[in-house]
């Protein structure tokens, strides 16, 4: 049942997919941080509209499969933005490495500005913590929307999850908001 439910809300997705993919060319060209923003929002409002027209209202399922879809478009964009990060770049001599080149690199690339601080617990687990993370300031400031920000981090978890999957790290990259637009990514690297 919830494979069905999931293939009816992902089949409307090939051109979001699509909009993902011009996300990569928007990066390259340096294009204005509008357009994502705005594409973004969008991309969020359809899974979740698609997903709401099956039903009334949106239960906890129901929200777990439009997060699953938000994240797995992420990982998809994000694997061919590291791609073309890392193509001219020698290759990353530990995990710590990788995770450094993700908060200078890649983040201000992605989101135009460094991660402001990165912590470690030394055993595969890494806390990224943006103080203005764009993806929220156009949401409020406060506590005003704090409910509304799982769902507009998905797609982000899923970039960075992606970009270190294609790095060799298979992660589980999830986020946390306590006051916007700050926001925390915890990132805990599966060993083999």
């Amino acid at each position: 049942m919830l494979n069905a439910k999931l293939g009816a809300v992902i089949k409307p997705f090939f051109v979001l997919i699509a909009a993902c993919n011009v996300f990569c060319v928007f990066v390259r060209k340096m294009a204005d941080e509008v357009l994502f923003e705005f594409l973004h929002m969008e991309m969020v409002s359809h899974v979740y509209k698609e997903q709401q027209s099956s039903k009334g209202e949106l239960d906890n399922k129901d929200r777990a499969v439009c997060v699953s879809v938000l994240e797995g478009m992420g990982f998809r964009v994000g694997q061919g933005l590291i791609e073309r990060l890392t193509r001219d770049s020698p290759s990353f001599k530990d995990e710590l490495d990788v995770m450094k080149f993700i908060c200078k690199d890649f983040w201000t690339k992605v989101f135009k500005r460094q991660i402001d601080n990165l912590r470690t617990n030394h055993q595969g687990t890494y806390v990224l913590q943006d103080n203005k993370f764009s993806q929220l300031t156009q949401l409020s400031n406060g506590k005003q929307y704090l409910d509304q920000a799982p769902k507009y981090l998905a797609f982000s978890c899923g970039v960075v999850r992606g970009a270190l999957s294609n790095l060799g790290l298979d992660s589980v990259v999830t986020a946390e908001v306590s006051v916007m637009p700050s926001c925390k990514f915890q990132v805990v690297v599966q060993k083999l």
